[in-house]
């Protein structure tokens, strides 16, 4: 019999998965698709960067919510103050032409912009800002098991940096080892992702997701000032009031969320995903709450083409 593969998804892609890179205009082989090692973002996390999926339909592949992705990418450059040399609709077009190049009819998208290497001064106003789309095969994030059975959540000790400390609506390279350190510290104590609070002790997100609380029959997403404007988030609030669900958006701290019925995180790479408890402490049964396999179903239907009412959020790689 086939075991469920618990293995996180990303663990398992290697450089050669990407296949062709649309590198600055070009596509090129992954090994072509080369920086300087003074690269400024390499040095001081310079760079923007979007996650996006594309999934398989019964009209092939179909990127999700192209559009929100390339302005959000396009936005974050904004507010790093980066002047991106591309519009929106390059980015778009780019997206596709590596989705298609590649035979994806699934896949994991990263965009990049960055600063490169002419100038290693901490001022990157000097330095060229560089573009790339990469494409990888990417399945479950957190392993098939976090989904059947949920995952385990701990409370970090990094608390996450508020809005006056970093620009936490740009999607920023340099935003991110706030998460990097949240999430190894939560897989070395065995934890399968992290929850971050911010400074006066209410909850924020995960390391990379949006996080969700069902009580009784109302849907409460967790809203703070600190957190990325997620576009699965919204994507889930939509679907839950087309399932005819009440949504009343609000803050909680992590006690809240011990009581809670369910809770579940959403994201590009988690899309879905149930918390079956948190700091050891069961969220409702100890497991998948029904709710929260119920709306993972219906988010992949809608990703997949499976409900008319939501087909304006894919772009058909083929047209």
């Amino acid at each position: 019999m086939t075991q469920p593969n618990t293995e996180p998804a990303y663990t398992r892609n290697t450089p050669s998965a990407a296949g062709q890179i649309w590198f600055d205009g070009r596509i090129v082989p992954h090994e072509q698709a080369v920086v300087s090692v003074l690269t400024h973002a390499m040095h001081y996390g310079t760079s923007v960067f979007e996650g996006i999926r594309a999934y398989a339909t019964d009209r092939g592949a179909a990127v999700f919510r192209l559009r929100e992705h390339a302005q959000r990418l396009n936005d974050s450059a904004k507010i790093i103050g980066m002047r991106s040399p591309f519009t929106v609709e390059q980015i778009e077009q780019a997206i596709v032409e590596t989705v298609r190049v590649n035979g994806h009819t699934s896949c994991y998208i990263r965009p990049l912009l960055w600063y490169g290497s002419e100038s290693l001064g901490v001022d990157p106003r000097k330095n060229t800002v560089h573009g790339m789309v990469a494409t990888l095969p990417w399945g479950t994030y957190l392993g098939d098991e976090a989904v059947r059975k949920g995952a385990r959540l701990m409370t970090s000790s990094w608390r996450r940096s508020p809005g006056d400390v970093m620009p936490t609506k740009a999607k920023a390279g340099g935003n991110y080892i706030n998460s990097v350190l949240a999430r190894v510290e939560a897989g070395e104590n065995g934890f399968d992702e992290a929850l971050l609070l911010d400074k006066e002790g209410f909850v924020a997100e995960g390391s990379g997701e949006n996080i969700f609380v069902l009580r009784g029959d109302v849907l409460y997403p967790i809203a703070h000032s600190v957190n990325l404007r997620g576009i699965t988030r919204d994507s889930v609030i939509k679907l839950a009031t087309w399932m005819g669900v009440e949504v009343r958006p609000t803050m909680a701290t992590r006690d809240e969320l011990y009581t809670a019925d369910e809770v579940f995180m959403v994201g590009t790479a988690a899309e879905v995903t149930p918390i079956a408890s948190i700091d050891r402490r069961p969220i409702g049964s100890g497991a998948a709450g029904p709710f929260s396999l119920k709306m993972r179903e219906t988010y992949l239907d809608a990703v997949s083409g499976k409900l008319p009412d939501f087909d304006d959020w894919l772009t058909y790689v083929d047209g």
